[in-house]
């Protein structure tokens, strides 16, 4: 009769394929990540070029914008 105790003969190779599988998944979304922010800044440059477009903002402001560098998520 096998107890939980003595039923985990492969427990190095499963910690392995756990600790791989999460690896993976961990670079999808890593990837992931990456494309939907850079769907966002592009999107946003497409928006700024429509306002200097119909005259709503100065072509200035745009650039001021656009050269801006994003705030840093930790605060600092």
């Amino acid at each position: 009769m096998l107890t939980l105790a003595t039923s985990w003969d492969l427990g190095g190779i499963s910690f392995a394929v756990v600790g791989g599988a999460v690896f993976v998944v961990w670079i999808i979304m890593a990837t992931v990540q990456g494309m939907v922010k850079r769907s966002a800044i592009e999107q946003s440059r497409r928006e700024i070029a429509a306002y200097v477009a119909e005259g709503s903002m100065t072509p200035a402001d745009a650039e001021r914008l656009l050269t801006a560098e994003p705030k840093s998520m930790c605060g600092d």
